[in-house]
Parts: structure tokens; sequence; C-alpha cells
């Protein structure tokens, strides 16, 4: 089917996981993309549903739920308004945004599984599934972690491996655990659901090898290829599982079952479809069931099996609904050279940048558009950051529509100037600014959204090089009538770029249009000559985009290492107890509390310092370890605990008369052990 003949697009972003904040990864994944992509379609005037909501029904929600002491719906409450709120601010321009945990949800997923059970097309089973003795419960796929058996990651999920991107059933981990109590899970029998994916796999080799090879991305086809030539093909798949959140298995004998979250996610996109269809008075069917309507997913690489085999399985046996045409999906996004992760605090989150940034939407946007995970994974840094805002955005696209609005007012009162003759360079201009709209176009229906940001650039470069050359600063001294027309075609050239630029860096098309006088304007009217009408008034300049200052950066790069520096702290190893004592033993130790009257450097050492003490039984000499984590003047006068009764020890030709007992933390760093409040010298410690 040809581009043209689709009368309406459903466009899905990959729900999130309401467990917590949303950051880089997501957005770069599938969130920007997608926001791009609609945007462009709105832009042709075409039909679109852009739908996404929150995943709430995920095990990683109960595993939080139950780390925090509180409910499930505690936590998808917190998180679903916190996305939706960070998608609206962020600029992601949804169509709506629900959630799983809505009653037009359960009633959708329960009504389509008992659509399919009385269909026939499930198998009953029963199987031997983990079971966590200790908690009293079947273990779930993510409540189970050990090694993967294909890369030996050892800390693979019950159904996924997370490095790999290999799916999993629980009983192919190795030396599985349950994330509940630790210990090492038993098999027991229970009955579960199960769709026998291969069934399909004729249907679905044609339909992804064949029907969609020349237009899915090559990381799509090759990990769809990976599972559907595998030697021992696709296997049974349950559908249900043993849990006591997400939506119950609508069938009597299923008591204390839900549906898989796999199951339950996805037609999430049907649910909020529906859900927006209620809101706007119009059928929903269409938009999932005619044939002219044009169904695109946009993912992460993580989720490319349940959106190419599952999914489409299940919509396929339920006979009148659509399936996708693409499945657009990212690979992923590294932060400062390492992977992106939540436990670890080593991310991005979008609603600290959106307020330690404000109104800097469109720089993420932009940054993560030019250096988005298409075809492999990519690195974000913060210095990438700086130096593309200030070396692109500022000096390229803010320069060039800054200089034609300040010319503007500065030698013609900031009105659009009377266009006179055109030079051959003019015309050159004119016709190459005619050809951009068309070639974004061609990359943004190709999902090409870097090649498409770097084209669009290129128009506002084409701006930035027509001033240069034609100068109209100079050129104003000896031939007015020039320079009006330089300026005329300069505003033009600005006004063709708030449209194209528009998907891309929404806020700002929106600020230039406002600069510039313009009205609503469409895709089909990009690449036109003459947008704006000689003699109307422009508002005075503005700046799109400013610096990025080093100080910025810096306190971004340290919040990072902090987060590093704290999990070497957590991850680092307790040193083990020693062999144990008796309290006759522990009896023999004299330990005191003791000021520090003087402290000096010993020569020729880098770790000695050499410290004179008042016991309250007389001053004592104690050459102590502590030079490179204390300096001598921070230590005069201060109060510490000091083993008086251990023999003396010629250090460095001194006699060490004692010991200062320190505590180290698991980075090594050493901290001085002294009474809460002031105590008299030599007091006893018991």
């Amino acid at each position: 089917m040809s581009e043209k003949s689709f009368k309406r697009y459903t466009v899905t972003s990959a729900l999130p996981y309401a467990n917590g904040p949303l950051h880089i990864g997501h957005l770069a994944g599938c969130y920007i993309p997608s926001d791009i992509y609609v945007r462009y379609l709105r832009s042709r005037e075409r039909d679109v549903a852009y739908v996404c909501g929150s995943d709430e029904h995920g095990v990683a929600i109960t595993i939080k739920a139950k780390n925090e002491g509180i409910t499930p719906q505690a936590v998808v409450d917190r998180y679903h308004e916190l996305m939706k709120d960070s998608f609206k601010t962020f600029g992601i321009s949804f169509d709506h945004y629900s959630r799983t945990s809505a009653p037009i949800h359960h009633e959708t997923a329960a009504g389509l599984f008992k659509e399919l059970y009385d269909k026939g097309e499930f198998i009953e089973q029963v199987t031997e599934q983990y079971y966590d003795k200790e908690a009293g419960q079947f273990l779930a796929d993510r409540y189970i972690e050990g090694t993967c058996p294909k890369c030996g990651y050892e800390h693979a999920y019950g159904d996924q491996c997370e490095k790999c991107g290999s799916s999993l059933s629980p009983t192919d981990l190795i030396n599985p655990k349950s994330k509940l109590s630790g210990n090492s899970p038993v098999l027991k029998e229970t009955k579960h659901w199960f769709m026998d994916l291969g069934r399909y796999t004729a249907f679905l080799k044609k339909w992804i090898l064949e029907d969609h090879k020349d237009d899915w991305k090559n990381n799509v086809l090759g990990q769809c290829r990976s599972w559907l030539e595998a030697g021992d093909g696709l296997q049974p798949r349950s559908m249900t599982r043993d849990m006591d959140w997400g939506i119950p298995v609508p069938l009597p004998e299923a008591e204390g079952k839900v549906l898989y979250v796999w199951f339950d996610a996805p037609i999430g996109y049907i649910s909020s479809t529906k859900e927006w269809a209620q809101e706007k008075g119009i059928d929903w069917e269409p938009y999932w069931k005619d044939k002219d309507t044009k169904l695109v997913h946009f993912i992460g690489k993580d989720n490319i099996v349940f959106h190419c085999i599952t999914f489409p399985a299940i919509l396929k046996n339920l006979g009148d609904f659509i399936l996708p045409e693409n499945v657009p999906a990212n690979e992923f996004l590294n932060l400062e050279g390492d992977k992106i992760s939540t436990s670890r605090n080593w991310a991005v989150w979008l609603h600290e940048y959106l307020e330690e940034f404000p109104g800097k939407q469109d720089v993420l946007r932009y940054v993560l558009t030019a250096n988005a995970p298409e075809t492999k994974d990519n690195d974000f840094t913060w210095k990438d950051f700086q130096t593309r805002n200030n070396s692109e955005l500022v000096a390229i696209y803010g320069n060039f529509v800054n200089r034609a609005v300040v010319l503007t007012h500065k030698f013609f009162e900031g009105k659009v100037p009377e266009r006179g003759i055109l030079s051959p360079y003019d015309l050159e201009v004119l016709e190459e600014m005619a050809d951009f709209p068309e070639k974004i176009a061609q990359s943004l229906e190709r999902f090409r959204f870097r090649e498409a940001l770097g084209i669009m650039m290129d128009f506002a470069r084409l701006g930035n090089k027509y001033l240069a050359d034609t100068e109209p600063w100079k050129v104003i001294k000896t031939n007015p009538d020039r320079t009006a027309t330089i300026l005329n075609l300069a505003l033009n050239i600005a006004a063709n770029l708030s449209i194209v630029s528009a998907p891309f860096l929404p806020f700002t098309a929106i600020k230039l249009k406002e600069t510039l006088g313009l009205g609503p304007l469409l895709w089909k009217d990009a690449g036109k000559d003459q947008l704006l009408i000689t003699g109307s008034e422009i508002a005075s300049a503005t700046l799109l985009f400013d610096k990025i200052e080093d100080e910025a950066v810096e306190i971004q790069v340290n919040k990072l290492l902090a987060s590093k520096k704290q999990n070497e702290l957590s991850n680092a190893q307790i040193a083990p107890m020693k062999d144990i004592i008796t309290y006759d033993d522990f009896a023999k130790l004299d330990m005191r509390i003791v000021t520090i009257l003087e402290a000096e450097k010993m020569k020729k050492s880098k770790k000695l310092l050499k410290l004179t003490v008042d016991t309250g039984l007389g001053n004592r000499t104690v050459l102590s370890g502590i030079a490179e984590h204390f300096s001598p003047e921070e230590l005069i006068g201060k109060q510490v605990t000091m083993l008086v009764n251990l023999a003396p020890r010629k250090m460095m030709g001194i006699d060490s008369e004692g010991m200062i007992l320190m505590a180290e933390d698991a980075a090594g760093k050493l901290k001085l052990l002294h009474p809460h409040e002031p105590s008299n010298q030599g007091s006893t410690i018991s």
C-alpha cells in the first residue's frame, strides 16, 4: 500500500512502566521519534491518533511496592501523574495518555482474552513453575533472576535477558534466585493458559521477512529472524500468571491468576484509543480495524519480540484487527559511557531536567535526535549537549534568525521590506530552499529522524550562508533596495524554517512564528518564497537559544559523579568479622577519650603524623598513619578515642605510645571516633 493511500494513522509509543520517573533513555528510544513523526503527519493534515499510557501491571511495580512498604496502587498513582506531567511539559503531544489500571482497559483486555478463549485459541496446561516457599507464592518472571544461558549475564530476568535481548523462560535460567527472599525457588505445579505461537510461524515469516524486508529496520528484522528461524521454533507462551496484582483472568477456574503483562500492556494501545474516541465522540474501530489505517509502533529494542511476534499473533487471532505497518525500534542510549540504570541512579531524569533547564525542552529534543541510537547504541554526554547547543542551535539556527530580525529593525523599522530584482544567486538560494521540505519529508517517512534533523539544520545553514555571502550590513550604505531584497529573502527563509523545524523543535518554531507575525502554516506551505506580506511588522528580536555555560554542565557531571560514588560505597565489600573473643579479652583493652594538643607531619613520610595527646594520665606521643586524610591543623584541639595500654612501638626512631582509633568506610576514607559532647580527659570507654 503506497503512503498516500492511508486514510488515517494510529501511532503508539511503548507504555512506560509506572515504577519510576522518565529518563533520557526513554525519550531517545521511542517518545521523541514518535512525537516528531506525529507532528509531521499533522502538518501534512493527516488523520492521526497518537496514543500511549502508563503500564501499571508489571512485576517491577509490585517489587517496588514491597520494597517501599506501600501498595502497588500507591506506586502507580505516584508515577503515572509524574510521567504524564513530564510528557506534557516536555512537549510530547499525545492525543491521549491513559493507564492500564483504568476500567476501560480492564474491560478491553479481559474481553479480548475471553474472546480468544471462546474461540479455543489457548492451550490449557498444568506445568511446573518456580515457587518461593518462604514467601508462599509462585514467582512471576521478573521475580526470578539468574544467569542467562545464552550470554552468561548474571542478572537476567525470568522472561528476558536485558543484555543480549534473548527471550527466556524462568526454567532456562542458571542458578535462579527469588527476588522476594533471595532463596533458590522450587518447582511446583500450576495451571495456565498458553498461546501456541508456533502455529503462526509461517504467517509471521511471510509478514515480517518477506512483506516488510525492505521497509523495516535491520535490527528489527534481525531479532525477528533469530526467533522465527531458531532450531526449536516458536514455543507456546503463557498468557496468564500467578499474581494478585493485575487484570484477573476472566475464567471461574482461574482464581488468583492475572493476565500476563505482555498480553495486557499492548492492548493498552487499543483501550487508550477507545478512551480518546469516547471523549471526542467518534468511533474508535477505524483506527484499529480499517485496512486504510497505518499502524506504527515506536519502541526500544528490548520490546521487539512482544510487538513483532506476540502482539501481532494476538491481533491475527482476533481476526478483524489491522497489523502494524512498521515497528521502528531504536537501540539503547548510554550515559557518559555507562549503561543507564535506574537502580544505580545513573540517569538524566526528565522531571529534574525540566526544573534545572527551564525553557530548554527543544535543546534536549535536538541533542537526543542528533545523537539518536537508531542503528546502534549511542552515548549521551553533557559536554556534547553543551557543544551541540552552543555550536549548532545558537551559532547556526539562532544566529541566522537573530541577524535577519535585528537587521530588519535596524534598517527598515521592523517591517518586511519590499523585494526587488532577484540576482542569479537569489534565484539559486530560492530553488535550493524549495527542495528542503520534500527532502526532510522523505527522511521522516522512512523513520530516519537523525537524517531529517541534519537536513533541517542544513536549511538553517543555507540562511546563515546567504546573509554571510550577501552582507546586507555593508550593502545598505550604497544600495538600500538591494538590502531590502536580501532581508526579504532572509525573513522568508526563516518563515520556512518555522514550518520544517516544528516537528523537531516545536517550542522554538512557535516563538519564531510569533516573531515573524505568522499565522498557522502547514507542510504544504513550506518551500514557498513569499510567506510574509511586504510591509507587515515583525516583533523585536529575542534569542531563540542562549549559550550553556561550563558551570551548568559541571553541576550535572558532579551529580552523576556523586551517584557513582554512592554506588561504589553501596557495593563495596564490608570487611569480614574477625575471630570471636571472650569478654576477658575485651576487658584487657584500655580505651580512653584524649585531646590532641599538637600535630605535625613526619619528615620523609607521606602517611605519618606525630601527635602529642593529653590522656588525663599525662601527655603521650603517638605516631598515626593518617596524614593522607587529615591536616595537622584540623586535628589540634580534637577529642578522640585512644588505646592507651598498647605496648610502645618504635617508628622512625620515635616511640609511639598508643593508638588513635579510627573508622574506615567502604571507600577507604578514615573518620575520627570522638564523643558527641566534650568529655573529661582520660574518660574510659567500656
